[in-house]
């Protein structure tokens, strides 16, 4: 019996993502984002902060530096922004968010290619923060989201094996 090469286990034909595993994965996920807009809100606290102190925001007497970025649009654009960010470069990079990497889920090319950057910026602009994956519950053929469909990119699930190599390689 010949041993398959780590290369070869690369390219392998995965099957396609299942819901629950996807909507695990999302749980996930979604507690690494709560994470990354806490952060990335405590920098947006920091620079209204100096901003102020710096005398170059004044802000009513009645407002603290958090009602003053709740009151504009820009606070919000910032942090999908910045989760747009976060989700795309990780799809990007190594096809893998941290609660994909847990599940052992993979974003690809139809052809297991790596996504380009546009299929990620359109994954995030289609995604509708996840419940884009409730057609995977219609779709039983192919087992696709609305975002895999706009974006030319498909879901699958790794072996332990190969979930280890992308892990590793990605290192």
């Amino acid at each position: 019996m010949t041993e398959v090469s780590p290369s070869h286990k690369l390219h392998a034909s995965f099957p396609s993502a299942g819901f629950w595993r996807r909507l695990a994965a999302w749980v996930y996920d979604l507690l690494v984002a709560i994470s990354v807009v806490m952060v990335s809100s405590a920098l947006a606290l920091g620079f209204a902060a100096i901003l102020t102190s710096n005398g170059w925001l004044t802000l009513p007497a009645e407002m603290d530096h958090a009602a003053w970025l709740n009151s504009s649009p820009l606070y919000a654009i910032y942090l999908l922004t910045v989760l747009g960010l976060f989700f795309g470069w990780f799809w990007q990079r190594s096809g893998q968010t941290l609660g994909m990497r847990a599940w052992r889920l993979k974003v690809q090319q139809r052809n297991g290619a790596r996504i380009t950057r546009k299929q990620a910026l359109i994954r995030v602009l289609t995604c509708a923060f996840g419940l884009g994956n409730l057609w995977v519950l219609v779709d039983f053929k192919n087992r696709r989201a609305w975002h895999d469909y706009a974006a030319g990119t498909e879901l699958v699930t790794l072996s332990k094996e190969a979930n280890q190599l992308y892990y590793w390689r990605e290192l």
